[in-house]
């Protein structure tokens, strides 16, 4: 961290986690906390670059992906959700395997190295459907990386199927599985579970059916659902969990902090969370998940414009190019459907960061530029460094 930043998180009063953070000294909940509370929010944000920056330089990674949610055919009947269906609304669907293919066949042009899968929680479709999408995604895309089915979708099949989630995960993995997103953990607490949605897995569950991916040589992302009816202290929790969960298994690659949007729910009385809160999320998750390699500014969720911003917060990765999602769009997202690559290459460069384009499993795709020492005289001030300057002068 240069001296100039150094000295004004020290002013704003945060000097005592900047000590740990110099340090490499693990953060409590209490210093979590602290980091919510805490009025300014461009000291956290830069505590929370200067780790980003230790762990990645200026490089911002994005992948060439697309997003097929094959169900919105959902029995679990969550109150943030505004993507579910019943079996007998009129606009309820389940995508054939055929479907996929004609699907997947529509961006042939493209080189879409994931294809990421989630959905509904759907009693009615038998374990051999998700095998034969997963064989139509290898089949069409033999090079492909199937990221598909949250833990929560694993469960219900364990439990349709009698089957573990073990033996799930294996037969799913045997089929051409790569890896597992990480949607579903939304707040792992009880209290939001009892909530919001207590037709699903608890965080017991969630937690081992992650685990046990991991054991197999799955790995996962995780998420966490902001912005509704937990508090602060559950948010911290969440990453605590997260954090003991990765000290055991080195299975998550990315955690991805998604903003609660409330229109057409159960909850649409709510306000949606700001801007910057969603920026204070992306710190507080890089300052406190010491040993995730990866946060990620979901765009889809968070605009364009945020999740660039959000590369000066302590994101490292914008996502990809997602074509045709349909779960937060439901819900309100007023982001567009889909990024060409050309655009989150400008996104990243205009923010000052280096794009890098890689696969799911973080392996770049092309080499990474080396980082040149730093030199104050060689560097124009960054959008941080500019507005720490003026808080400065107006101190």
């Amino acid at each position: 961290m240069t001296p100039f930043r150094s000295r004004y998180v020290e002013r704003s009063g945060l000097g005592a986690i900047l000590d740990k953070v110099l340090s490499g000294e693990r953060l409590s909940r209490e210093d979590g906390l602290a980091l919510y509370r805490h009025d300014d929010l461009l000291g956290v944000g830069t505590l929370a670059n200067h780790v980003r920056e230790t762990l990645h330089g200026d490089v911002a990674y994005y992948i060439v992906n697309q997003h097929i949610n094959h169900t919105n055919v959902c029995v679990a009947g969550c109150k943030f959700c505004a993507f579910y269906r019943t079996a007998k609304q009129s606009d309820a669907y389940v995508l054939s395997p055929e479907d996929v293919e004609r699907r997947m066949r529509e961006h042939m042009h493209e080189p879409i190295r994931e294809i990421h899968m989630v959905g509904g929680v759907n009693p009615d479709l038998p374990f051999s459907y998700y095998l034969d999408v997963i064989r139509t995604m290898k089949r069409v895309r033999p090079e492909v990386h199937v990221k598909a089915f949250t833990m929560v979708e694993i469960a219900a099949m364990a439990e349709n199927f009698d089957m573990t989630p073990e033996e799930v995960l294996r037969r799913l993995k045997e089929a051409g599985l790569g890896s597992i997103p990480g949607g579903g953990a939304e707040i792992l607490t009880d209290h939001a579970h009892q909530v919001l949605f207590k037709g699903k897995i608890d965080h017991r569950g969630w937690m081992e059916i992650a685990k046990t991916a991991h054991r197999i040589g799955l790995k996962s992302n995780a998420t966490m659902l902001f912005g509704h009816v937990e508090t602060l202290e559950e948010r911290i929790e969440h990453m605590l969990l997260l954090r003991e969960a990765q000290d055991e298994t080195h299975g998550f690659m990315a955690f991805i902090p998604l903003a609660f949007h409330p229109e057409n729910t159960r909850l649409s009385h709510l306000p949606k969370p700001s801007a910057a809160d969603e920026l204070r999320n992306l710190a507080v998750a890089r300052l406190m998940l010491d040993n995730f390699p990866h946060i990620k500014a979901y765009w889809i969720m968070m605009t364009p414009r945020v999740a660039q911003a959000g590369l000066h917060f302590g994101a490292d990765d914008l996502d990809g190019t997602v074509v045709t999602e349909e779960i937060y769009h439901r819900a309100g997202s007023m982001s567009p459907q889909m990024i060409g690559r050309h655009e989150l290459v400008a996104l990243i460069e205009e923010a000052g960061r280096v794009p890098v384009e890689r696969d799911t499993l973080y392996n770049p795709v092309e080499a990474v530029p080396r980082r040149p020492p730093f030199d104050p005289r060689a560097v124009s001030p960054t959008p941080v460094d500019a507005a720490v300057a003026g808080d400065a002068a107006r101190a």
